[in-house]
């Protein structure tokens, strides 16, 4: 609260509404954050690309789809959000979210997409076939959306996970 502020007011202006967190997050509607991230399959000349959203605040993941760096693929993740009741997308500024999302819902810039850029720096660091300069990739699509499918779900927005995973094995 600004207590400058509320000294210079009448109580009569005053309004004062409490409720739960859990409600008032409900109330705000969720935020989240999108991006792609490229990858390749055999060569690179066949690249693959992992769309994913976030929870802007907690940093889960909601929803991701594999394909192309196309509008049809992108469109996959806004049908997988659509039961969340997401407010506001972040995102960088590919043409794709410019065509698509409502631009009284979107916000662009690096300012708010950096939970989801530190996740790509995550994915990359601990999937080596999504490093841009190896030996190791995928030599089908199926094992390539397969593994990394496996690390998001099995990591969601904690990458401890992934330890205590391989140290149960």
């Amino acid at each position: 609260m600004n207590q400058a502020v509320l000294k210079h007011l009448a109580p009569e202006h005053v309004e004062v509404e409490i409720c739960l967190a859990e409600e008032l997050a409900q109330r705000r509607g969720l935020t989240s954050e999108l991006d792609e991230m490229w990858s390749y399959v055999g060569k690179k000349a066949e690249p693959r690309w992992l769309w994913h959203a976030i929870d802007h605040h907690s940093g889960a993941v909601l929803a991701y789809v594999f394909g192309r760096r196309q509008d049809t693929v992108f469109l996959q993740l806004p049908a997988l959000l659509e039961p969340f009741g997401i407010t506001r997308f972040y995102t960088d500024g590919w043409g794709a979210y410019e065509r698509h999302i409502d631009p009284e819902q979107h916000k662009v810039g690096k300012e708010h997409t950096q939970k989801i850029e530190s996740k790509h720096i995550n994915l990359r660091t601990r999937i080596k076939r999504l490093v841009r300069r190896t030996m190791c990739f995928s030599k089908t699509t199926a094992m390539h959306d397969l593994v990394i499918g496996l690390f998001i779900n099995l990591c969601g927005s904690d990458s401890s996970k992934l330890a205590a995973a391989f140290s149960e094995m």
